[in-house]
């Protein structure tokens, strides 16, 4: 006659054989899988001294398809008035970025229940250099050390090849040297 095992060892019997189940059979496809938005986990090989990871919002990274792209400043990542911000785009970024379809603003950051949106367009002059691989942006007044959230807003079409792009923020405050520091980086994923 067979005698009563323990509850554990049964469930111990039960888990290795599930698990056995699932290797043999590529089971782990049956799994559901987590998803997450852009930035949720973020890999360097070589990661620099110095780097820093700033916030974005992309409205889509669908390849070839609209998007808006915001370039989150927030209070806290800046470190000083900024009187002047460039933001370095790479070569391989093939998309036509036109000056028009640039803008900064004052930025509410949404979340699970509200939407990023602009509070107030913040009066400036933006250029684009000829290979659109720099963008830079002079504001009327100082963008002033806050805990209020700035961003840059960029209307694109993505790029035709995936891929993951890293745009730099470089600025410049009001100080007798006109000397660009490093911000930052956005690391931008078009699928």
């Amino acid at each position: 006659m067979l005698k009563k095992q323990s509850l554990p060892a049964i469930k111990k019997v039960c888990f290795i054989g599930f698990s056995a189940f699932l290797i043999g059979s590529g089971g782990f496809n049956l799994i559901p899988k987590a998803s997450a938005g852009p930035g949720f986990f973020e890999y360097q090989w070589n990661p620099e001294e110095g780097y820093k990871q700033l916030k974005y919002y992309q409205t889509s990274n669908d390849r070839g398809d609209r998007a808006r792209y915001y370039f989150f400043l927030r209070g806290r990542d800046r470190k000083k008035d900024i009187i002047k911000l460039t933001l370095t785009v790479p070569d391989y970024f093939k998309a036509k970025i036109k000056t028009k379809n640039l803008s900064l603003c004052k930025v509410h950051q949404g979340g699970y229940s509200s939407r990023t949106r602009c509070l107030e367009n913040v009066p400036s002059q933006i250029k684009v250099n000829d290979n659109q691989t720099s963008i830079q942006i002079f504001p009327e007044k100082p963008i002033p050390l806050n805990k209020d959230n700035y961003a840059v807003v960029m209307k694109v079409f993505n790029p035709i090849k995936r891929g993951m792009f890293q745009f730099r923020a470089l600025s410049q405050q009001a100080e007798e040297i006109p000397i660009s520091t490093y911000l930052g980086t956005w690391n931008i994923q078009v699928q």
